[in-house]
Protein backbone atom coordinates (compact mmCIF):
# COMPACT_ATOMS: atom_id res chain seq x y z
CA UNK A 1 0.00 0.00 0.00
CA UNK A 2 1.58 3.25 -1.15
CA UNK A 3 0.76 6.46 0.69
CA UNK A 4 -0.07 9.65 -1.22
CA UNK A 5 1.62 12.81 0.02
CA UNK A 6 3.29 16.03 -1.05
CA UNK A 7 6.99 16.72 -0.75
CA UNK A 8 6.93 20.49 -0.47
CA UNK A 9 9.68 23.05 -1.03
CA UNK A 10 11.98 20.68 -2.91
CA UNK A 11 14.92 22.28 -4.72
CA UNK A 12 15.23 21.03 -8.31
CA UNK A 13 17.83 21.84 -10.93
CA UNK A 14 16.29 23.69 -13.89
CA UNK A 15 19.23 24.59 -16.15
CA UNK A 16 22.73 25.93 -16.49
CA UNK A 17 23.85 29.56 -16.45
CA UNK A 18 26.47 29.92 -19.18
CA UNK A 19 29.14 32.62 -19.33
CA UNK A 20 31.69 32.89 -22.14
CA UNK A 21 30.62 29.54 -23.47
CA UNK A 22 31.20 27.79 -20.14
CA UNK A 23 28.75 26.55 -17.51
CA UNK A 24 29.24 28.97 -14.62
CA UNK A 25 26.36 28.03 -12.33
CA UNK A 26 23.40 25.70 -12.00
CA UNK A 27 19.96 27.24 -11.90
CA UNK A 28 17.45 25.82 -9.44
CA UNK A 29 13.88 26.44 -8.33
CA UNK A 30 11.70 25.07 -5.56
CA UNK A 31 8.76 22.82 -6.36
CA UNK A 32 6.14 20.66 -4.70
CA UNK A 33 6.18 16.97 -5.71
CA UNK A 34 3.08 14.80 -5.35
CA UNK A 35 4.05 11.21 -4.50
CA UNK A 36 1.40 8.63 -5.37
CA UNK A 37 1.54 4.86 -5.96
CA UNK A 38 5.32 4.91 -5.62
CA UNK A 39 5.75 7.46 -8.40
CA UNK A 40 6.03 11.20 -8.88
CA UNK A 41 2.46 12.02 -9.83
CA UNK A 42 2.68 15.80 -10.17
CA UNK A 43 5.24 18.61 -10.01
CA UNK A 44 4.13 22.19 -9.36
CA UNK A 45 5.86 25.42 -8.45
CA UNK A 46 6.45 26.00 -4.75
CA UNK A 47 4.64 29.30 -5.21
CA UNK A 48 1.40 27.39 -5.79
CA UNK A 49 -0.85 26.93 -2.78
CA UNK A 50 -1.87 23.33 -2.16
CA UNK A 51 -5.51 23.01 -1.20
CA UNK A 52 -6.05 19.25 -1.27
CA UNK A 53 -6.20 16.94 1.75
CA UNK A 54 -2.98 15.02 1.13
CA UNK A 55 -0.29 15.14 3.86
CA UNK A 56 2.57 17.56 3.28
CA UNK A 57 6.21 16.97 4.19
CA UNK A 58 8.33 20.11 4.09
CA UNK A 59 11.76 19.46 2.54
CA UNK A 60 12.98 22.94 3.54
CA UNK A 61 14.51 23.75 0.13
CA UNK A 62 16.83 20.73 0.20
CA UNK A 63 18.15 19.57 -3.17
CA UNK A 64 16.54 16.48 -4.70
CA UNK A 65 18.78 14.09 -6.61
CA UNK A 66 18.12 10.63 -8.08
CA UNK A 67 18.82 8.06 -5.37
CA UNK A 68 22.07 6.14 -5.51
CA UNK A 69 22.88 2.67 -6.83
CA UNK A 70 25.66 0.65 -5.18
CA UNK A 71 27.00 -1.62 -7.92
CA UNK A 72 29.69 -3.47 -5.98
CA UNK A 73 29.66 -4.43 -2.31
CA UNK A 74 30.23 -7.49 -0.14
CA UNK A 75 27.56 -7.67 2.56
CA UNK A 76 28.98 -10.94 3.86
CA UNK A 77 32.53 -9.64 4.31
CA UNK A 78 32.04 -6.44 6.33
CA UNK A 79 33.12 -6.25 9.97
CA UNK A 80 30.81 -3.31 10.71
CA UNK A 81 29.10 -3.79 14.06
CA UNK A 82 31.90 -5.97 15.37
CA UNK A 83 35.15 -5.08 17.13
CA UNK A 84 38.03 -3.21 15.53
CA UNK A 85 40.42 -5.26 13.44
CA UNK A 86 43.27 -3.89 11.34
CA UNK A 87 44.49 -5.66 8.22
CA UNK A 88 47.18 -8.33 8.49
CA UNK A 89 49.90 -7.90 5.81
CA UNK A 90 50.14 -10.76 3.30
CA UNK A 91 52.27 -11.70 0.31
CA UNK A 92 49.47 -12.68 -2.07
CA UNK A 93 45.72 -13.04 -2.51
CA UNK A 94 45.75 -16.68 -1.41
CA UNK A 95 47.12 -15.77 2.04
CA UNK A 96 44.41 -13.10 2.33
CA UNK A 97 41.74 -15.68 1.49
CA UNK A 98 43.00 -18.00 4.23
CA UNK A 99 42.94 -15.19 6.80
CA UNK A 100 39.38 -14.28 5.87
CA UNK A 101 38.33 -17.91 6.06
CA UNK A 102 39.67 -18.11 9.64
CA UNK A 103 38.58 -14.68 10.93
CA UNK A 104 34.91 -14.51 9.93
CA UNK A 105 33.75 -17.57 11.94
CA UNK A 106 35.38 -16.16 15.11
CA UNK A 107 33.44 -12.87 15.15
CA UNK A 108 30.95 -12.14 17.93
CA UNK A 109 28.31 -10.94 15.46
CA UNK A 110 26.55 -12.89 12.71
CA UNK A 111 26.87 -12.29 8.99
CA UNK A 112 23.24 -11.15 8.98
CA UNK A 113 23.82 -8.59 11.75
CA UNK A 114 26.84 -7.10 10.03
CA UNK A 115 25.09 -7.02 6.66
CA UNK A 116 22.15 -5.18 8.23
CA UNK A 117 24.53 -2.64 9.76
CA UNK A 118 25.95 -1.87 6.32
CA UNK A 119 22.52 -1.79 4.69
CA UNK A 120 21.37 0.72 7.29
CA UNK A 121 24.29 2.98 6.44
CA UNK A 122 23.52 2.66 2.76
CA UNK A 123 19.90 3.75 3.21
CA UNK A 124 20.98 6.72 5.33
CA UNK A 125 23.47 7.80 2.66
CA UNK A 126 20.91 7.80 -0.18
CA UNK A 127 21.29 4.29 -1.63
CA UNK A 128 18.11 2.52 -2.78
CA UNK A 129 19.66 -0.36 -4.74
CA UNK A 130 22.64 -2.61 -4.02
CA UNK A 131 24.47 -5.30 -5.94
CA UNK A 132 26.21 -7.53 -3.43
CA UNK A 133 28.66 -10.31 -4.09
CA UNK A 134 28.38 -13.24 -1.67
CA UNK A 135 31.25 -15.67 -1.11
CA UNK A 136 30.65 -19.33 -1.92
CA UNK A 137 33.39 -21.82 -1.05
CA UNK A 138 33.45 -25.35 0.41
CA UNK A 139 34.01 -24.41 4.06
CA UNK A 140 31.09 -21.96 4.21
CA UNK A 141 28.71 -23.57 1.74
CA UNK A 142 25.51 -21.54 1.32
CA UNK A 143 25.56 -20.09 4.86
CA UNK A 144 26.74 -16.62 3.82
CA UNK A 145 24.10 -16.47 1.11
CA UNK A 146 21.32 -17.52 3.48
CA UNK A 147 22.29 -14.87 6.04
CA UNK A 148 22.66 -12.12 3.43
CA UNK A 149 19.24 -13.01 2.03
CA UNK A 150 17.76 -12.74 5.54
CA UNK A 151 19.37 -9.32 5.97
CA UNK A 152 17.97 -8.16 2.64
CA UNK A 153 14.53 -9.44 3.62
CA UNK A 154 14.78 -7.28 6.75
CA UNK A 155 15.25 -4.29 4.45
CA UNK A 156 12.41 -5.25 2.11
CA UNK A 157 10.62 -2.06 1.09
CA UNK A 158 13.64 0.10 1.90
CA UNK A 159 15.82 -0.82 -1.08
CA UNK A 160 16.08 -3.25 -3.99
CA UNK A 161 18.97 -5.57 -4.63
CA UNK A 162 20.88 -8.03 -6.82
CA UNK A 163 23.07 -10.88 -5.59
CA UNK A 164 26.17 -12.26 -7.29
CA UNK A 165 27.21 -15.85 -6.52
CA UNK A 166 30.91 -15.18 -5.96
CA UNK A 167 33.46 -18.03 -5.89
CA UNK A 168 36.02 -15.85 -4.08
CA UNK A 169 38.53 -18.70 -3.79
CA UNK A 170 38.28 -19.54 -7.49
CA UNK A 171 35.57 -21.05 -9.66
CA UNK A 172 37.83 -23.83 -10.93
CA UNK A 173 40.19 -23.84 -7.97
CA UNK A 174 37.43 -24.81 -5.51
CA UNK A 175 35.25 -26.70 -7.99
CA UNK A 176 32.42 -24.27 -7.22
CA UNK A 177 30.15 -25.11 -10.16
CA UNK A 178 27.55 -27.06 -8.19
CA UNK A 179 27.31 -24.61 -5.31
CA UNK A 180 26.78 -21.77 -7.79
CA UNK A 181 24.00 -23.78 -9.40
CA UNK A 182 22.39 -24.14 -5.96
CA UNK A 183 22.71 -20.39 -5.38
CA UNK A 184 21.05 -19.67 -8.72
CA UNK A 185 18.16 -21.93 -7.69
CA UNK A 186 17.89 -19.86 -4.49
CA UNK A 187 17.21 -16.70 -6.48
CA UNK A 188 20.69 -15.33 -7.12
CA UNK A 189 20.76 -13.38 -10.39
CA UNK A 190 24.42 -13.21 -11.39
CA UNK A 191 27.37 -15.57 -11.67
CA UNK A 192 30.63 -14.22 -10.30
CA UNK A 193 34.26 -15.05 -10.83
CA UNK A 194 37.72 -13.82 -9.96
CA UNK A 195 40.94 -13.49 -11.96
CA UNK A 196 40.66 -16.43 -14.37
CA UNK A 197 44.44 -16.32 -14.92
CA UNK A 198 45.99 -15.78 -11.49
CA UNK A 199 43.38 -17.43 -9.26
CA UNK A 200 41.87 -20.12 -11.49
CA UNK A 201 44.98 -20.67 -13.59
CA UNK A 202 43.03 -21.20 -16.82
CA UNK A 203 41.47 -18.20 -18.52
CA UNK A 204 39.53 -20.11 -21.14
CA UNK A 205 38.08 -22.79 -18.86
CA UNK A 206 37.18 -20.27 -16.16
CA UNK A 207 35.39 -17.87 -18.52
CA UNK A 208 33.65 -20.70 -20.36
CA UNK A 209 32.34 -22.12 -17.09
CA UNK A 210 31.11 -18.71 -15.92
CA UNK A 211 29.22 -18.02 -19.13
CA UNK A 212 27.78 -21.54 -19.31
CA UNK A 213 26.45 -21.23 -15.75
CA UNK A 214 24.90 -17.87 -16.59
CA UNK A 215 23.17 -19.21 -19.70
CA UNK A 216 21.99 -22.32 -17.86
CA UNK A 217 20.60 -20.26 -14.96
CA UNK A 218 19.24 -17.38 -17.07
CA UNK A 219 21.57 -15.11 -15.12
CA UNK A 220 24.10 -12.37 -15.71
CA UNK A 221 27.85 -12.29 -15.05
CA UNK A 222 29.95 -10.01 -12.84
CA UNK A 223 33.66 -10.85 -12.94
CA UNK A 224 36.24 -9.54 -10.44
CA UNK A 225 39.23 -8.82 -12.67
CA UNK A 226 42.33 -7.50 -10.91
CA UNK A 227 44.81 -8.95 -13.41
CA UNK A 228 46.94 -6.10 -14.84
CA UNK A 229 48.04 -4.85 -18.24
CA UNK A 230 47.64 -7.10 -21.28
CA UNK A 231 46.77 -10.07 -19.09
CA UNK A 232 43.70 -8.16 -17.98
CA UNK A 233 42.77 -6.87 -21.43
CA UNK A 234 43.26 -10.32 -22.98
CA UNK A 235 40.77 -11.71 -20.45
CA UNK A 236 38.32 -8.90 -21.24
CA UNK A 237 38.58 -9.51 -24.98
CA UNK A 238 37.78 -13.19 -24.54
CA UNK A 239 34.88 -12.48 -22.17
CA UNK A 240 33.48 -10.01 -24.71
CA UNK A 241 33.59 -12.71 -27.41
CA UNK A 242 31.88 -15.25 -25.17
CA UNK A 243 29.29 -12.69 -24.12
CA UNK A 244 28.24 -12.09 -27.71
CA UNK A 245 28.27 -15.77 -28.60
CA UNK A 246 26.00 -16.54 -25.63
CA UNK A 247 23.65 -13.61 -26.28
CA UNK A 248 24.44 -12.06 -22.90
CA UNK A 249 24.91 -8.48 -24.14
CA UNK A 250 23.77 -6.06 -21.44
CA UNK A 251 23.97 -8.73 -18.72
CA UNK A 252 27.74 -8.79 -18.10
CA UNK A 253 29.91 -6.58 -15.90
CA UNK A 254 33.61 -6.50 -15.16
CA UNK A 255 34.49 -5.16 -11.73
CA UNK A 256 37.83 -3.39 -11.19
CA UNK A 257 39.20 -4.07 -14.72
CA UNK A 258 42.56 -2.65 -13.64
CA UNK A 259 44.15 -3.60 -16.94
CA UNK A 260 42.25 -0.79 -18.66
CA UNK A 261 44.15 1.70 -16.51
CA UNK A 262 47.51 0.09 -17.20
CA UNK A 263 47.55 -0.01 -21.00
CA UNK A 264 48.14 2.82 -23.47
CA UNK A 265 45.35 5.21 -24.39
CA UNK A 266 45.18 3.70 -27.86
CA UNK A 267 44.64 0.22 -26.46
CA UNK A 268 42.14 1.53 -23.92
CA UNK A 269 40.17 3.10 -26.77
CA UNK A 270 40.26 -0.16 -28.71
CA UNK A 271 39.08 -2.05 -25.63
CA UNK A 272 36.28 0.48 -25.10
CA UNK A 273 34.92 -0.29 -28.57
CA UNK A 274 35.04 -4.02 -27.82
CA UNK A 275 33.30 -3.62 -24.46
CA UNK A 276 30.62 -1.34 -25.88
CA UNK A 277 29.94 -3.75 -28.72
CA UNK A 278 29.47 -6.58 -26.20
CA UNK A 279 27.29 -4.47 -23.89
CA UNK A 280 29.67 -4.97 -20.96
CA UNK A 281 29.54 -2.62 -17.96
CA UNK A 282 32.69 -1.58 -16.10
CA UNK A 283 32.42 -1.14 -12.33
CA UNK A 284 35.17 0.72 -10.47
CA UNK A 285 35.75 1.42 -6.79
CA UNK A 286 38.07 4.34 -7.66
CA UNK A 287 41.07 3.01 -5.71
CA UNK A 288 43.57 5.53 -4.38
CA UNK A 289 46.85 3.65 -4.76
CA UNK A 290 46.15 1.78 -8.00
CA UNK A 291 45.54 2.83 -11.59
CA UNK A 292 41.93 2.20 -12.52
CA UNK A 293 39.90 2.29 -15.74
CA UNK A 294 39.79 5.68 -17.54
CA UNK A 295 36.16 6.44 -16.76
CA UNK A 296 35.92 9.55 -18.92
CA UNK A 297 37.30 7.74 -21.96
CA UNK A 298 35.04 4.72 -21.48
CA UNK A 299 31.97 6.91 -21.01
CA UNK A 300 32.76 8.98 -24.11
CA UNK A 301 32.96 5.73 -26.08
CA UNK A 302 29.55 4.58 -24.86
CA UNK A 303 30.68 1.98 -22.32
CA UNK A 304 28.37 1.85 -19.28
CA UNK A 305 30.37 2.72 -16.14
CA UNK A 306 29.32 2.56 -12.50
CA UNK A 307 30.95 3.16 -9.13
CA UNK A 308 30.89 0.68 -6.26
CA UNK A 309 32.41 1.00 -2.80
CA UNK A 310 33.72 -2.58 -2.67
CA UNK A 311 35.51 -3.27 0.64
CA UNK A 312 33.95 -1.55 3.65
CA UNK A 313 35.91 -2.37 6.82
CA UNK A 314 36.78 -6.02 6.33
CA UNK A 315 39.88 -8.23 6.39
CA UNK A 316 40.92 -6.71 3.05
CA UNK A 317 40.71 -3.04 4.08
CA UNK A 318 40.11 -1.15 7.34
CA UNK A 319 38.69 1.77 5.38
CA UNK A 320 35.37 2.48 3.64
CA UNK A 321 32.05 3.84 4.82
CA UNK A 322 29.55 2.99 2.09
CA UNK A 323 29.19 6.62 0.98
CA UNK A 324 28.80 6.60 -2.80
CA UNK A 325 28.59 10.39 -2.99
CA UNK A 326 32.02 10.59 -1.39
CA UNK A 327 33.31 7.97 -3.82
CA UNK A 328 31.94 9.98 -6.77
CA UNK A 329 33.78 13.01 -5.44
CA UNK A 330 36.95 10.95 -5.38
CA UNK A 331 36.43 10.03 -9.03
CA UNK A 332 35.93 13.67 -9.98
CA UNK A 333 39.00 14.75 -8.03
CA UNK A 334 41.28 12.06 -9.46
CA UNK A 335 39.98 12.72 -12.98
CA UNK A 336 40.50 16.48 -12.78
CA UNK A 337 36.78 17.23 -13.10
CA UNK A 338 36.55 20.48 -11.15
CA UNK A 339 34.24 22.74 -13.13
CA UNK A 340 30.49 23.01 -12.52
CA UNK A 341 29.47 20.97 -15.54
CA UNK A 342 31.94 18.11 -15.08
CA UNK A 343 31.15 17.77 -11.39
CA UNK A 344 27.42 17.68 -12.07
CA UNK A 345 27.78 15.02 -14.76
CA UNK A 346 29.81 12.82 -12.38
CA UNK A 347 26.55 12.07 -10.55
CA UNK A 348 25.46 9.64 -13.28
CA UNK A 349 28.04 7.06 -12.22
CA UNK A 350 26.20 6.47 -8.92
CA UNK A 351 22.61 6.78 -10.17
CA UNK A 352 22.45 4.32 -13.04
CA UNK A 353 23.01 7.11 -15.56
CA UNK A 354 20.49 9.63 -14.23
CA UNK A 355 21.25 13.33 -13.85
CA UNK A 356 18.79 16.19 -13.27
CA UNK A 357 20.12 18.01 -16.35
CA UNK A 358 21.32 16.60 -19.65
CA UNK A 359 24.47 17.74 -21.42
CA UNK A 360 22.56 20.62 -23.01
CA UNK A 361 21.37 21.82 -19.60
CA UNK A 362 17.77 20.72 -20.13
CA UNK A 363 15.91 19.29 -17.15
CA UNK A 364 15.35 15.55 -17.64
CA UNK A 365 14.77 14.50 -14.02
CA UNK A 366 12.43 14.36 -12.24
CA UNK A 367 9.48 13.97 -14.59
CA UNK A 368 5.88 13.09 -13.84
CA UNK A 369 5.63 9.31 -13.96
CA UNK A 370 9.16 8.67 -12.71
CA UNK A 371 9.60 6.24 -9.85
CA UNK A 372 9.81 8.14 -6.58
CA UNK A 373 13.40 7.14 -5.76
CA UNK A 374 15.25 10.21 -4.57
CA UNK A 375 17.61 11.56 -1.98
CA UNK A 376 17.36 15.00 -0.34
CA UNK A 377 20.77 16.63 0.05
CA UNK A 378 21.97 19.74 1.84
CA UNK A 379 23.54 21.32 -1.25
CA UNK A 380 22.71 24.04 -3.75
CA UNK A 381 23.25 21.81 -6.81
CA UNK A 382 24.62 18.44 -7.90
CA UNK A 383 28.09 19.89 -8.51
CA UNK A 384 28.32 21.07 -4.91
CA UNK A 385 26.93 17.78 -3.62
CA UNK A 386 29.68 15.87 -5.46
CA UNK A 387 32.54 18.19 -4.55
CA UNK A 388 31.55 18.88 -0.95
CA UNK A 389 29.86 15.56 -0.06
CA UNK A 390 26.53 17.15 0.76
CA UNK A 391 24.84 15.77 3.85
CA UNK A 392 21.96 13.41 3.12
CA UNK A 393 18.79 14.43 4.96
CA UNK A 394 16.20 12.00 3.57
CA UNK A 395 15.93 8.96 1.32
CA UNK A 396 12.76 7.98 -0.54
CA UNK A 397 12.33 4.56 -2.13
CA UNK A 398 9.29 3.72 -4.26
CA UNK A 399 7.42 6.61 -2.73
CA UNK A 400 8.21 5.68 0.87
CA UNK A 401 10.32 7.81 3.19
CA UNK A 402 12.85 5.19 4.34
CA UNK A 403 15.18 7.62 6.11
CA UNK A 404 14.75 11.17 7.35
CA UNK A 405 16.63 13.49 9.69
CA UNK A 406 14.59 16.55 8.69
Amino acid sequence: MHATFWLTNVRLETGYHVENGMVAQTRTACSHLLIKDGKISDIVSAEMQLNDHFPKKDMKQLLALPSFIEKHCHLDKTLLGDQWLAVTPVNNIFERLEIEKKVLPTLHTTTQQRAEELLSRYVQSGVTHVRTHVDLYPEVGLKNLEEVQMALQTFEGRLSYEIVAFPQHGLLRTKATNIIREALRMGVGLVGGVDPATVDGDIEASLQQMVELAVEGNAGVDLHLHDPDQLGTFTMRRLAQLTKEAGLQGKVAISHAFGLGDVSRAEAEEMADILRDAGITIVTSVPIRRKFPPVGLLHSKGVPVAIGCDNIFDVWSPFGNGDLLERAGRLANSSGWRDEYSLAQTLQFITGGKTPLNQAGEQIWPKVGDSANLVLVDASCAAEAIARKGQRKATIFNGKMVFSSI
